[in-house]
């Protein structure tokens, strides 16, 4: 009776559910996607559930029961020493990377494509258009330089 009561405790710790804190205002996406519908609007600071990771992002629930992604950049997760009150610290256990006043550093890193997805990579006609509206010619960037008054200086580059 005993290990079925310590199983029921640790549940969410294995569901990986875990509380974090948006650290700037966002929108809550419908999917993993920055072009994705926006479910609704998150203040900074909201309280969310963090459950699952895709690539850059991170799919939360927040205290109002709405399910969504968000930028796993905008999650602030509790600090190693900040336990909740009534917290048994069991949950730290299960915290290997945490920002804040603890003192320790996190690296995110999001891996490229795999060979599926390169096996099946499709021309994107609309995202290169896209891309081609903040290129520059040779005129405008001048115009800007001058609207700035910058100068034009060539530098020699060091010797071997």
């Amino acid at each position: 009776m005993r290990s079925a009561a310590a199983l029921l405790l640790l549940l969410p710790l294995l569901a990986g559910a875990e509380p974090a804190t948006l650290i700037r205002a966002t929108d809550l996406k419908k999917d993993p996607a920055t072009d994705a519908a926006s479910v609704a609007p998150l203040a900074e600071g909201a309280k969310v559930d963090a459950t699952e990771r895709k690539g850059g992002w991170t799919l939360v629930k927040t205290e109002s029961g709405a399910s969504g992604w968000v930028k796993m950049l905008m999650l602030r997760y509790a600090g190693a020493g900040a336990a909740k009150q009534g917290d048994s610290g069991a949950a730290q256990l299960f915290n290997v990377a945490r920002t804040g006043t603890s003192g320790t550093q996190v690296t995110t890193g999001v891996r490229g494509l795999d060979a599926e997805q390169l096996a099946n990579a499709r021309p994107n006609p609309g995202e290169l258009a896209k891309m081609e509206r903040f290129s520059s010619n040779r005129d405008a960037a001048a115009q800007f330089a001058a609207s700035g008054r910058l100068e034009s200086k060539t530098i020699d580059y060091p010797a071997p």
